[in-house]
């Protein structure tokens, strides 16, 4: 069976406030495309194809127009609600939708009920575990900690319960929407620290004979059989090294996998450059960054006049502007930005306790702290969904 899996399409997201609905429409007819050339037997959406919760009309109605396209291709295509998603929006009509070949997983207990598709070699299996929020579904799975590894877990014994009961020779397929550790995250990612922990490990997926993975926004590979498929347009700054691609998946009679990247379609290409403005200018070896967009880190001493007008000269896709200056070794004079710069909640309400203080937080003042960020973070999860 040949499977197409994709994720992260974020509809409605921008780019530093470039409208990114036309790459967008780009990319779902380079997807029907490429289920029809390339003969794919079902396609699998692993979360967040909205941005948002309550999403902007242009985007809901490019999500209808993906479905329809790919209702008409009579290819079946299995989608789940990732963490940007509202799932109880996501999943309405999902009884009458599947009728026409398009399956919404969107119910946390309906991780061990699957979509069962036959081809020549028997039946495959295919299980949607939508973001699972812990704090929001532990009573539902009936597990004592609200943590990501307690509630995959739990799903992962409704999907093996399930399986077991299928015909020997079943193959079978489980979509994610989780941080799987070994992956490699962007800035693009919402957390999903709960209790400071975001990520599970693979083997908790063990026991099935492909993982379709989404909620990072990278192509990579895990393991053979558990992959990301990553965005596939960028999002963030971070993702100027990414190629993003689909993972083309032939999945044997045995339940053997081969994959294949498929590439999608660049609106532009992206570049951080780093220098003086001035050397930026002059410098030759940045006219290939000229079409790109461009984040531009300067390090001059004093901060130029009017940069972003200077560089928008050269580099007219300029999007986002850094200040970084060169200062000697021991120099004190550090922005707060970059004292803040790759710290999370938790670390930055740690640093002020021991600001005013004098001294750190203990263990017990660690945990209300951590204990309150999760808190807010799920609250804020609930209001959003019930906008």
């Amino acid at each position: 069976m040949r499977l197409l899996h994709t994720s992260d399409w974020h509809l409605g997201r921008a780019f530093h406030r470039v409208n990114m609905l036309g790459a967008q429409a780009e990319f779902i007819g380079h997807l029907v495309t490429t289920v029809r050339e390339r003969e794919v037997d079902a396609v699998l959406v692993a979360g967040d194809v909205y941005d948002r919760a309550v999403p902007p009309l242009a985007a809901v109605e490019l999500f209808d127009d993906a479905l329809h396209r790919l209702a008409d291709l009579g290819v079946p295509t299995v989608m789940i609600s990732g963490n940007h998603d509202s799932a109880r929006r996501l999943g309405v009509g999902a009884g009458l939708i599947g009728r026409a070949g398009i399956h919404l997983r969107t119910a946390a207990l309906a991780a061990g009920t699957p979509v069962v598709l036959p081809d020549a070699h028997g039946d495959v299996a295919l299980y949607g575990l939508p973001y699972l929020e812990p704090a929001l579904v532990k009573d539902e799975f009936a597990v004592g900690k609200a943590g990501h590894e307690a509630v995959l877990a739990a799903a992962m014994d409704r999907v093996r319960a399930d399986l077991a009961t299928r015909p020997e020779g079943t193959r079978s397929v489980v979509l994610a929407h989780a941080f799987v550790t070994g992956g490699a995250p962007s800035d693009s990612e919402r957390d999903i620290s709960v209790g400071g922990v975001s990520s599970v490990p693979a083997g908790v997926f063990d026991g099935v004979d492909y993982v379709a993975l989404g909620h990072l926004h990278g192509s990579q590979t895990l393991t053979d059989r558990v992959r990301y498929s990553g965005s596939p347009l960028p999002y963030s700054f971070s993702e100027a090294a990414h190629r993003k691609s689909m993972w083309l998946v032939d999945l044997g009679a045995d339940g053997s996998v081969d994959a294949e990247r498929i590439d999608c379609p660049v609106p532009r290409p992206l570049a951080r450059i780093r220098g003086r403005l001035e050397d930026l200018l002059a410098d030759p070896e940045q006219a290939r960054h000229e079409e790109a967009w461009i984040e531009a880190t300067l390090t001059d001493p004093v901060r130029p006049a009017e940069p972003m007008a200077r560089l928008c000269e050269r580099f007219p896709h300029t999007l986002s502007l850094v200040f970084d200056p060169e200062r000697a070794p021991g120099d004190p004079d550090v922005s707060y930005a970059r004292r803040l710069a790759g710290r999370d909640d938790q670390e930055i309400a740690e640093d002020f306790v021991a600001h005013v203080r004098g001294t750190g937080p203990d263990e017990h003042e660690r945990t209300v702290l951590r204990d309150a960020f999760d808190a807010v973070r799920a609250d804020e999860t609930v209001r959003e969904v019930a906008r």
